[in-house]
């Protein structure tokens, strides 16, 4: 794909054909919800005779440049403006309800191209309702087969009043030989009202506890940064993160630090910093812990609702910086904040999802909201995806 995506490119057609439909020996992540493990070794030769280099092209740098979007048609923004809202939301691929047999709910694996669009309309419609200036997405498909190769990006942009686009994958791999998947590209997004500039993709680290074949295939996790030209501000910086779920190897932990220290480097450098997405962690002084009520999966390795071990992990980013919702505001009525669920039929039973800024100010108090249902944001959002999206406003300096 090149550097920039013009016009309304939804569909990529360099595609590769699946030769195993069947389920292989070789587990491998559907999104960030899934910790894929080797029952069997599949391809042994091929990946340890190419070992000095990357056959299925999985593997980036440490930091490297985003991939940069435009919209077909730009659509004008304010030249001065003095209040911004914010939108995150972990968009599971544009997968709707479906049930995916990561989550144990389900076999599903692929999509038809008329569910994707379908999908893509309601994340849109919810999109458009909220207006976001800044929207931060997780598990955005861009050359995806199990996304009929509908370009999520591209879509979202030329049917909402965002203009710009920045992407780092971390999830790629011209052909994944297992489950039907073939091509995948999957990753984090900031989209944005004025143009982005200085966009990276800055690696996170892997799990140690992996074998090679495992990780040469698993999800690649990474920061994905931009400059946003917001009218008035010299330096506005936005910081996109989806952290690890199914590690036991403290590389989620990492995740969060990295994540801090990002923004701890632009604050020191000046910027006014917007930073957020899916921490897969919950706030502190949450009551439940484990054994949510949506958990179905029995392996340990698809398993990530046991956050007993993590109860201090985000204290240092509530500590340094002011959250959309704040903890003594989500300590207070926690389940009217919970942002996430597997079970379509359930309703929303953790938070996993968090925008942070340095803002003097902070954010505009009580703006900060998750979008569970009509009560909560105007309009159901179970049927969109397992997370629910957070907003909140913030008044520029």
């Amino acid at each position: 794909m090149s550097k920039e995506a013009r016009g309304t490119r939804y569909e990529v057609q360099d595609r590769i054909p699946d030769l195993h439909s069947s389920r292989s020996s070789l587990l491998v992540p559907q999104s960030c919800h899934v910790r894929y493990f080797v029952t069997g070794i599949l391809f042994p030769a091929l990946f340890f005779l190419h070992c000095s280099f990357d056959p299925f092209r999985t593997t980036f740098d440490d930091t490297e440049d985003a991939v940069m979007y435009e919209a077909a048609e730009k659509t004008s923004a304010l030249a001065s403006i003095d209040t911004l809202t914010i939108m995150a939301w972990n968009i599971k691929f544009a997968g709707g309800r479906i049930d995916f047999f990561f989550d144990c709910y389900g076999d599903r694996t692929l999509m038809t191209k008329d569910e994707v669009t379908d999908n893509l309309d309601g994340l849109v419609r919810k999109i458009n309702q909220v207006n976001p200036d800044i929207l931060l997405l997780e598990e955005a498909d861009i050359e995806s087969k199990r996304c009929a190769y509908v370009d999520n990006i591209q879509y979202i942009l030329d049917h909402t009043k965002l203009n710009y686009g920045a992407y780092a994958s971390q999830w790629k791999a011209d052909y994944v030989p297992s489950d039907g998947i073939g091509r995948i590209n999957s990753g984090n997004v900031i989209l944005s009202k004025w143009k982005l500039s200085d966009a990276e993709r800055i690696a996170l680290p892997l799990q140690s506890e992996q074998d090679a074949l495992t990780r040469y295939f698993y999800l690649r996790r990474n920061i994905l940064t931009a400059r946003a030209a917001v009218p008035g501000q010299a330096n506005f910086r936005v910081i996109c993160i989806h952290a690890d779920a199914y590690s036991q190897d403290g590389t989620k932990k990492k995740h969060i630090d990295r994540f801090k220290a990002e923004i701890d480097r632009f604050d020191a450098a000046g910027a006014l910093v917007v930073a957020g997405g899916d921490l897969n962690s919950l706030p502190p002084g949450s009551t439940m812990l484990k054994d949510f009520p949506d958990s179905k999966c029995v392996s340990e390795d698809f398993q990530a609702d046991d956050f007993s071990e993590e109860t201090e992990w985000l204290v240092p980013l509530y500590t340094a910086y002011a959250e959309a919702i704040p903890l003594a505001v989500y300590q207070a009525d926690q389940a009217s904040y919970f942002s996430h669920t597997t079970d379509k039929d359930g309703f929303w039973n953790r938070r996993l999802d968090y925008i942070f800024t340095n803002n003097d100010s902070g954010f505009v108090t009580g703006a900060g909201m998750v979008h569970q249902d009509i009560g909560h944001g105007g309009m159901e959002t179970m049927p969109l995806s397992d997370h629910a999206p957070i907003t909140v406003r913030i008044v520029l300096p």
